[in-house]
């Protein structure tokens, strides 16, 4: 999944601002949690936990994976990153005031690039379909597979053979 990640001084004002977001809210970015943050916001693609915990080793971190973990739930709970449910990966929110939203992505089988948007009509389809259907929903994420223009433009077909954010491999499409 290819996206262009901060810069870095852009990257420490994020990393600032979700600090600032934390405490407002009574809660604490610590150290593993704020460097959890800085891997994802860093990462060009979604990342999956596992990578985060091999990076993390390689600058010197002895942790297990429930710490990482952990610090993702935190994220999560704070809004400052999303999971992609289809690629079992994270991305920092696209936002940069991170807030609660339904998240929606479009996932590029191709090129692997995932691309959040904030469309507030989908989001409203979603809830109005919920409403009739008397279902209350706690969180909504759609991911959306195809290709993304780049890859329609130049003609790219490698539907569903991206590469884990785990290592390579192909993904399965799930069965429902």
């Amino acid at each position: 999944m290819t996206r262009q990640p901060p810069a870095p001084e852009p990257l420490e004002a994020r990393l600032v601002q979700a600090e600032a977001l934390c405490a407002r809210r009574g809660a604490r970015l610590t150290k593993l949690r704020r460097d959890v943050l800085g891997l994802i916001l860093a990462s060009p693609e979604p990342v999956g936990a596992y990578a985060l915990l091999d990076r993390m080793r390689e600058q010197g971190a002895s942790l297990q994976p429930p710490t990482v973990y952990r610090a993702l739930d935190f994220l999560m709970a704070q809004g400052l990153v999303h999971r992609l449910e289809r690629l079992n990966a994270f991305v920092g929110c696209h936002d940069d005031a991170p807030h609660d939203h339904a998240a929606q992505f479009f996932l590029c089988t191709a090129c692997g690039k995932a691309e959040e948007v904030d469309d507030p009509a989908i989001a409203e389809a979603v809830a109005a379909t919920a409403a009739r259907r008397g279902f209350a929903p706690l969180r909504a994420t759609v991911e959306v597979e195809g290709l993304c223009a780049g890859c329609a433009l130049s003609g790219s077909d490698r539907g569903g053979s991206s590469t884990s954010p785990d290592g390579p491999g192909p993904h399965r499409p799930h069965s429902h």
